[in-house]
């Protein structure tokens, strides 16, 4: 038999011999990629390991490319002839970031008899004539002339069962609560506060002074602080950093200051007494001790963290401050030219829109992905079902 066999062995083809060793490489292979596989994710669940890698890419954050460094001495010459080039472009930029403020502030004084005409209609100061409040509604325009009548009269009815409210009570309330952004930081103890906020209004600075605003909210005399207004004011930024020119993307809030308010004996919300039993070690008594500590509130609000000379802040006091930053922009930019809209929810339904088409077009990119998966001859649901051994959780 083993002549047999080794007379078979000698008349097989070469060709047959270098298939089976082929063959017997590939499988050797695979058994060297699993195991280099499983190391990998022995590796990669090791902390230690995520901890030195992780430090490794931070540093080669902002590193040049290995491209750059292979480049001859007189193209990195021109390439740095490019790069003061892009510095002077970004010192136009900041030009233009002035001239866009100055912008600001000449339409802020457009915009603002209007922003007080609101004003005056929210806090009852003015009624408004029938001509003003005419409106015509979407479902309105299909309604005939009776159907109208009758609507108008159903609505008399009401506001004679009803007390007569004076202007538009609890607007901004509204506002802030309609919005996520805003009711996050309302706590329900600031709320009978709030219903006294009459207006808010955006102050620019003056010409040839540093860029800045100001957020001033209006209370009409209340039980709680005897402040009027109380200010809230950002300072920003609006030209490139020496050191960073590069990073320089139009102007940014560098640091924001509140003002202190005057809160009547007992009523700020800001502090809360608490009250804490302590047991004397030696003799076994037990005293009750009672501490103020600070309280959530949309009031501090005015009282941001400080940021030091050194512009150094812990990480609780800069994602305080971020925050900050985002709030204040967002009443700026959009809570003030449009507080009607958020207080009638109209504007929150314009950027539910906006997210909703995200959505729809990425369930069309889904379902695009599915059919050309569906149109593969070589696809195979069952194994796109079952993930690799790898990356299962151990």
């Amino acid at each position: 038999m083993a002549d047999i066999d080794n007379k078979d062995q000698a008349e097989m083809d070469p060709a047959d011999m270098e298939d089976v060793e082929e063959v017997e490489e590939e499988e050797t292979g695979e058994d060297e990629n699993s195991k280099a596989r499983q190391l990998t994710v022995q590796m990669m669940q090791n902390p230690q390991i995520l901890a030195a890698l992780q430090e490794r890419l931070d540093g080669l954050n902002g590193s040049p490319s290995g491209y750059m460094e292979s480049l001859p001495k007189v193209v990195k010459r021109r390439v740095n002839a490019l790069k003061n080039l892009q510095v002077k472009c970004a010192h136009i930029e900041a030009k233009f970031y002035e001239e866009v403020h100055e912008l600001e502030r000449k339409y802020a004084a457009l915009y603002q008899p209007l922003f007080d005409k609101r004003s005056d209609i929210v806090k009852a100061a003015y009624e408004p004539t029938d001509e003003e409040c005419e409106w015509k509604a979407d479902e309105e325009e299909e309604l005939t002339d009776e159907m109208k009548e009758k609507a108008k009269l159903e609505e008399e009815k009401k506001d004679e069962e009803k007390e007569d409210p004076k202007g538009i009570p609890e607007f901004w309330l509204t506002v802030f609560k309609n919005v996520d952004l805003l009711s996050d930081m309302l706590q329900e103890h600031d709320e009978p506060i709030l219903k006294h906020l009459q207006d808010i209004k955006v102050k620019f600075s003056d010409p040839g002074q540093p860029m800045s605003f100001t957020l001033e909210f209006h209370f009409e005399p209340n039980d709680f602080f005897t402040n009027t207004v109380l200010t809230k004011t950002y300072k920003m930024r609006s030209e490139p950093d020496d050191t960073d020119p590069f990073s320089f993307d139009g102007p940014e809030i560098m640091c924001c200051t509140g003002c202190p308010i005057e809160w009547t004996k007992g009523k700020n919300v800001t502090l809360k007494t608490i009250k804490k039993k302590q047991k004397h070690k030696g003799r076994g008594t037990v005293r009750t001790v009672t501490k103020t500590v600070p309280n959530d509130s949309f009031f501090n609000f005015f009282t941001p963290p400080e940021v030091p000379e050194n512009g150094e802040l812990d990480e609780d006091s800069e994602a305080v401050l971020a925050a900050d930053f985002e709030i204040g922009h967002f009443i700026r930019e959009r809570i003030v030219p449009r507080a009607v809209l958020y207080f009638t929810g109209e504007a929150i339904e314009d950027d539910d829109d906006d997210y909703d088409e995200e959505g729809e077009e990425a369930d069309d990119e889904e379902g695009e992905e599915e059919a050309d998966e569906e149109n593969d001859p070589d696809y195979d649901p069952k194994k796109e079902a079952a993930p690799p051994a790898e990356c299962k959780q151990q």
